[in-house]
């Protein structure tokens, strides 16, 4: 039998497959390649480097347990630090001679003669015993749907592909979209543009952001003491966790957070028309919560205006809304998200008998613990569908993540198997009582999000405490899954 190249072909090297990568290493691992499609690792946090980008979970937190940083210049990290935090494990962990660069996956097929994957990116072909897809749940950027829009002669980009080169200064601008990175965005072009116009299709629900530099004391003690540093982390994470008890269990107890979101509100805004306008009729929760001090005040500027009529079209050098207004920009900046849900990356990954992903995703993704898929032998996601999280840090999900694919590659080679697949009915029970879960948080109340999928699934979410996630991905069963010395069929992997 043809021996593969690799052992293991990583996609993507943001937070997902850097963890993966290192993972590897502990256990001795060598023979393993990253594929990155840019020219630098990062992931996310290289590609958003919008004005204003930071993260909405604390800084201690959102890192590696295992690779602390007690330099933290904030409570909360901006998009420079999380960039040069990963360039930097990247280098510590002798990272990058694994790295090739500029390699954009076009293709990932499974081989079922040889239990291996061949995988062709734009500049090369590579066969690997086993594919992990740690290219993010957030990486590819949504634009919208609005008649017109290809007839735009100004200036365009989306908030993932900020043009550095494109100056705002005095401009009219548009941005689209009043989700997460607008809110963070707007309030710096505000602070250039001539004039500001903001679409709001659905107002977010806004706390304020309890952000604040650490001290030089604060650093000094992270450092010298690592203990204080697992207390403060200990201390977020306990406290973030705590959300779990209205997001899942008892979505009745949200309201207090929506009284704080609402005194977050009548504190910052006096205009009553304003405040109609920004206050949302669901349920907070059912959609991000998002955290600011600088949206409300940015919406209020001179240069600013929210609009909340509908975007009728777009045409080469202005916008037109449902009312018939048409106003005039120079640029427009979409704030429209990514393919949370039907991620166009499924159509490229081929597993069993020519299925893709995305035939086997057409009702809504789903997947065992977010890592395996029935029919993908030898496949393993991170972040993959219901892994995501409303309330917590992302980071600890894909340490629980790495750590469960390590060993069950590690259960291959003790049984000598070169095949590995989650059984059939595993993963229908698995997502049955998942959905069942779901069905009872606040993300099911009745408001359209990106966590669920265009059927009304919610496919983005676990529901439920990390520490659950992490418990489930250490006490999986070996039979769970099918572990055979030579390619089967897909009737034997299921019996």
């Amino acid at each position: 039998m043809t021996q593969p190249q690799f052992d293991v072909t990583i996609i993507g090297s943001g937070f997902a497959g850097l963890c993966m990568a290192i993972r590897l290493k502990e256990q001795g691992q060598d023979n393993f390649v990253i594929l990155e499609r840019a020219q630098d690792v990062g992931g996310t946090w290289r590609d958003n480097q919008y004005p204003g980008a930071a993260c909405d979970v604390p800084s201690h937190l959102y890192s590696f347990s295992f690779a602390p940083n007690p330099a933290w210049s904030r409570k909360y990290p901006t998009q420079p630090e999380l960039y040069a935090y990963l360039r930097r494990i990247a280098k510590d962990y002798d990272l990058l001679r694994h790295i090739r660069f500029d390699h954009t996956l076009e293709a990932a097929d499974y081989d079922e003669q040889h239990a291996c994957w061949t995988v062709r990116t734009s500049q090369s072909s590579i066969t690997s015993r086993t594919l992990v897809m740690g290219n993010g749940g957030l990486a590819e950027p949504k634009l919208p749907d609005i008649a017109g829009v290809e007839r735009f002669k100004g200036k365009t980009f989306h908030s993932s592909r900020w043009d550095h080169d494109y100056d705002l200064t005095g401009k009219r601008v548009a941005v689209i979209g009043t989700g997460a990175s607008a809110i963070q965005l707007v309030p710096e072009v505000a602070k250039v543009a001539g004039q500001l116009d903001v679409y709001q299709r659905t107002p977010n629900w806004l706390i304020p952001r309890p952000d604040r530099a650490y001290t030089g004391l604060e650093k000094t003690l992270f450092k010298a003491l690592p203990a204080t540093r697992r207390l403060h982390r200990n201390a977020i994470y306990w406290g973030h966790e705590a959300r779990v008890m209205g997001m899942v269990l008892n979505p009745a107890l949200m309201k207090v957070f929506q009284k704080v979101a609402e005194l977050h509100i009548r504190r910052q805004v006096k205009d009553p028309v304003l405040r109609e306008q920004v206050t949302p009729d669901y349920t907070i929760g059912c959609k991000r919560i998002l955290i600011s001090n600088d949206w409300y005040p940015a919406l209020q500027q001179d240069n600013v205006s929210l609009i909340t009529d509908g975007i009728r079209e777009i045409r080469e050098h202005s916008i037109v809304t449902a009312d018939g207004t048409e106003r005039d920009i120079d640029a427009l900046i979409f704030c429209t998200g990514f393919y949370a849900t039907e991620n166009p990356i499924a159509h490229a990954v081929t597993g069993r008998d020519g299925q893709t992903l995305a035939d086997a995703w057409v009702d809504g993704e789903e997947a065992y613990l977010g890592t395996t898929v029935h029919g993908f032998p030898n496949l393993f996601l991170m972040i993959g569908p219901n892994t995501g999280l409303g309330h917590s840090s992302m980071v600890f999900m894909i340490e629980s993540q790495a750590e469960l694919i390590q060993r069950l590659l590690n259960d291959m080679q003790q049984q000598g198997s070169e095949e590995i697949e989650v059984r059939e009915a595993v993963q229908a029970g698995y997502n049955r009582r998942l959905q069942e879960r779901l069905a009872g948080s606040i993300w099911a109340t009745g408001c359209d999000s990106w966590y669920k999928h265009k059927n009304g699934k919610i496919t983005a979410l676990w529901p439920g405490f990390t520490f659950q996630f992490w418990l489930r991905t250490r006490r999986y069963r070996r039979d769970d899954y099918s572990f055979s010395a030579v390619p089967v069929s897909p009737k034997t992997a299921t019996a």
